[in-house]
């Protein structure tokens, strides 16, 4: 993993000659993200942002880049000194990528070391998805979750993993989904902190049997549809409109991917109450270096072409699940409806967290994933 000297230049240089748009007329953060957030973090970025320091810790990590299914895979490999480790996959989703995960390797893969049990340990492979950071940009159509869980298997099998399981948030959610839907044999759990589903449609009333909290939480589901996914409309039709601004404009980049940080965090609108602007800035710069913010903004536009098929279940997913709730999360449909395609065999409500919570209650994660995968070792 490595970014040229000429690329952070021009970056930096790029970020001085911002030409900034005249403040908007609503309440901070109302319609978007708020410019004075941007400027500070933009000048950071340009100033005191030290991505050879986080170049360094990267690359502390063992990794991999490999040609699969025609697209080349960028992982973490790492593992285990614990000859009886667990291989598990771990897979992020939009607006991130796989350095979102880099504070779990340790305590994953050497839990001795960080407090835990041998038994607790895992073997890791975390790959970018293609079209994200040092896996794309993609250079042929198609790519979905359902055709990115092939490609899963097929990386795992080629590092010597016949059976694994997977962990995944976001997008990362729907490949694990369709791992456990169509590769059972070989993966034989899977482990959820962002699931979508819905009623049964032979239900005259959706609502019917939950309770108030769970009501409450289908309401802010609805409502956050209504106001938070404008986003998700020009990337799944016309995810082109955007590209050129966002790969020629570091700040406009910026806009447009930390609004969802604040938006999908639990940060009660304060974004560096839970990111701080060097995890920000190294999620930016991933994607400004390898220019992927267009085929990472594609998956949506592919997927909704493809169908539902190839993002949500639409039978029952055989391997059994695991699902972690973090509050701020925006996702949150009643048990009962994720019942209806999944065999939930651990559901864990937390009390913190949001849609990132590799980033933002590690800990949390990762008690999870060692509690869960421990009955499919």
């Amino acid at each position: 993993m490595h970014i040229s000297d000429e690329v952070l230049d021009d970056l930096r240089a790029r970020l001085g000659r911002t030409r900034w748009p005249s403040p908007g007329l609503g309440a901070p953060w109302e319609q978007g993200t708020d410019l004075d957030a941007l400027v500070a973090l933009c000048r950071y970025w340009r100033d005191e942002f030290d991505w050879r320091a986080i170049e360094r810790r990267l690359n502390a990590w063992p990794q991999i880049r490999t040609s699969v299914d025609g697209q080349l895979i960028h992982a973490f490999h790492v593992r285990s000194p614990e000859p009886d480790a667990f291989p598990l996959v771990l897979l992020h989703g939009w607006p991130s990528a796989n350095i979102e995960f880099a504070e779990l390797l340790g305590p994953l893969t050497d839990p001795v070391a960080h407090g835990g049990r041998a038994e607790d340990a895992f073997h890791i492979v975390c790959p970018s998805l293609p079209g994200f950071g040092w896996s794309g940009p993609t250079r042929q159509p198609g790519w979905t979750p359902h055709r990115i869980a092939g490609a899963v298997v097929e990386l795992m099998a080629r590092l010597g993993y016949e059976r694994f399981g997977s962990h995944g948030g976001d997008w990362g959610s729907m490949v694990t989904s369709q791992l456990g839907l169509h590769f059972p044999d070989c993966v034989p759990a899977i482990h959820l902190n962002m699931v979508i589903s819905t009623p049964s449609r032979d239900v005259a009333d959706p609502l019917a049997g939950l309770t108030e909290v769970e009501k409450a939480r289908v309401a802010d589901m609805r409502a956050r549809g209504r106001s938070e996914m404008g986003y998700q409309q020009i990337q799944s039709t016309k995810p082109a409109a955007v590209s050129a601004g966002l790969n020629d404009s570091p700040a406009g980049l910026a806009a447009w991917i930390i609004e969802k940080y604040r938006a999908w965090g639990d940060c009660h609108g304060d974004l560096a109450s839970r990111f701080t602007d060097d995890v920000l800035c190294a999620l930016l710069t991933v994607y400004w270096a390898t220019e992927t913010i267009h085929s990472a903004n594609r998956i949506y536009a592919e997927t909704r072409r493809a169908g539902p098929g190839a993002s949500l279940p639409t039978s029952q997913v055989l391997a059994p699940m695991g699902y972690s709730r973090f509050p701020a999360d925006g996702f949150a449909p009643p048990r009962a409806w994720v019942e209806r395609l999944y065999d939930v065999r651990s559901w864990v409500e937390h009390d913190e967290g949001g849609h990132f919570p590799a980033l933002e209650v590690p800990d949390l994660l990762i008690g999870d994933l060692r509690g869960f995968f421990t009955g499919f070792r």
